[in-house]
């Protein structure tokens, strides 16, 4: 029989290191152990310092990350933040008085100090559009809160408890959805003689909320199906702590995305109805007061019509663009 060889000594620790058939396997693991111990910030730092004990990228880290490096997403955003910055201060940009009008001065084109001209009653349409921004961006975003608030806690409720009450919504989304828009306003509105807001925002969320109950409640089926919520409620979790812990952080997103693109088509309602006649009315400043007072205005005079039109044009396509991006970021398939 072959002769063993001797146990080599350690010159540094003083102890027997046993060679192995694996190609000095096992001398290479006791030295890493021994770097280890001698520097433990190694082992969170992974090879090469790669950090492999870092936490795991969530969805809305993913998403994130994705949405600052789209081009769309950044200019959209830095439409609607300047479109939120005059609504919130528009004597920033504009000094004049939205109702101070001067009948001398109808239908007059650019001069010195108002850049887009006066309306057919001698209002200046600058100062009448960065205003008009106030109403719009307000009427859709206060719609929009209150159709995801609805919209979300009725259908999530369907989705989750099922039975009954899931048939019931059911049945009653689908009569709502069997009403048009623009008439059930032109019905619904003609009614009402307060200039306000109000009015027209209640009106968004009688008749929007169907829709984000309908997404708010397939998101929830399909949440709680997933392994974790079982779980969860094999451990005895309550309904309350399964739905405001596991199932809505992972089935908000359809309804954050499907809300985003809705502002902008709640702004185009708004002026839409404005335009009728039934929606906001005088003194309110609205895109869609002016444009409707200045379509007969036209052929001579089509600045009164150009510039509120083209600032709910912009309007609308940048919040269009900034819910495209947002659901291009949290769609998992798309990745």
């Amino acid at each position: 029989m072959p002769e063993q060889p001797e146990p080599l000594e350690s010159y540094e620790e003083g102890q027997a290191i046993a060679p192995t058939g694996a190609g000095g396997a096992s001398d290479l693991a006791t030295a890493e152990g021994e770097t280890l111990e001698k520097n433990p910030s190694a082992a969170s730092d992974g090879p090469l310092g790669t950090g492999v004990d870092k936490k795991p990228r969530s969805l809305w880290s993913d998403a994130w990350r994705d949405l600052r490096r789209n081009p769309i997403f950044i200019i959209s955003s830095l439409v609607i933040l300047f479109l939120v910055v005059i609504s919130i201060w528009p004597q920033l940009i504009a000094s004049g008085d939205p109702l101070d009008c001067d009948l001398s001065k109808a239908q007059e084109g650019s001069q010195p100090g108002h850049p887009f001209g006066f309306n057919g009653q001698g209002c200046d349409v600058y100062t009448r559009t960065v205003y008009g921004a106030r109403t719009s961006v307000t009427v859709g975003v206060l719609a929009t809160l209150g159709v995801a608030v609805l919209g979300s806690i009725l259908g999530g409720l369907a989705g989750f408890f099922g039975g009954a009450w899931d048939g019931i919504l059911s049945r009653i989304t689908d009569v709502f959805f069997a009403i048009p828009v623009v008439l059930g306003g032109l019905v619904l509105l003609s009614v009402v003689t307060s200039s306000t807001v109000w009015p027209v925002i209640g009106f968004m969320v009688l008749l929007g909320w169907p829709q984000l109950s309908r997404i708010a409640r397939g998101s929830v089926i399909t949440a709680k199906q997933n392994d974790y919520v079982q779980a969860a409620r094999a451990l005895g979790a309550s309904n309350s702590r399964m739905m405001l812990r596991h199932i809505t952080p992972n089935a908000i997103a359809p309804v954050i995305v499907v809300a985003t693109i809705a502002l902008g088509t709640y702004i185009a309602l708004e002026a839409t109805l404005s335009y009728l006649g039934v929606g906001l009315k005088p003194p309110t400043v609205s895109w869609g007061i002016d444009i409707s007072s200045a379509s007969q205005y036209i052929r001579n005079a089509p600045h009164m019509l150009l510039w509120p039109a083209g600032a709910l044009a912009i309007t609308v396509l940048a919040f269009i663009m900034l819910g495209d991006a947002v659901r291009d970021a949290l769609d998992p398939k798309l990745r």
